[in-house]
């Protein structure tokens, strides 16, 4: 029955990160000038791309692989991250702020790193952008963290170990 009770709490919790995550994602792209070129850049290019469809007499799939691609991306940035974390804390019974916060910001913030893989061709150094948007993603992994840990993470493994004591 514990073991049912952390599964909820665990999915709650998660569903809470998810949402804190994608809070401040939205607030990071908007607040941040350069994000918010960015992202003002690309919303044009899709719609642009979905209305060129259009205006030719074409389904418009250009803008629903659009779609589904910032879809995937979404998933990989603001669940992955935090499903991770919480299920290495609670087998691991992690009840730390420190792993939560940290663990879930720098797996958050490596991911287009990680996703990339090598360096691109012809580039020697890390852009300014670059190193905005690290941050920008170490912050959005660490909030989704931190709820993680107040929701969930402060009691992780208790259920996997019923000997172990209360704190």
């Amino acid at each position: 029955m514990r073991l049912v009770g952390r599964l909820l709490l665990g999915a709650f919790a998660l569903l809470l990160a998810v949402s804190a995550g994608g809070v401040a994602l939205a607030v990071a792209l908007l607040v941040d000038p350069g994000a918010n070129a960015w992202l003002t850049n690309g919303a044009l290019a899709g719609l642009n791309a979905a209305l060129g469809d259009v205006a030719a007499g074409l389904p418009p799939e250009g803008f629903a692989i659009l779609v589904a691609g910032l879809a995937w991306a979404m998933f990989l940035l603001l669940f992955v991250p935090p499903a991770l974390t919480a299920l290495v804390g609670e087998f691991l019974g992690l009840r730390g702020l420190l792993w939560y916060g940290g663990g879930c910001g720098l797996l958050t913030a490596s991911l287009p790193w990680l996703v990339r893989g090598a360096a691109r061709p012809g580039a020697s150094h890390h852009t300014a952008a670059e190193a905005r948007l690290t941050l920008i993603l170490f912050v959005v992994g660490g909030c989704a963290g931190l709820v993680y840990w107040l929701v969930a993470g402060r009691r992780a493994g208790k259920a996997l170990d019923p000997g172990r004591p209360s704190r």
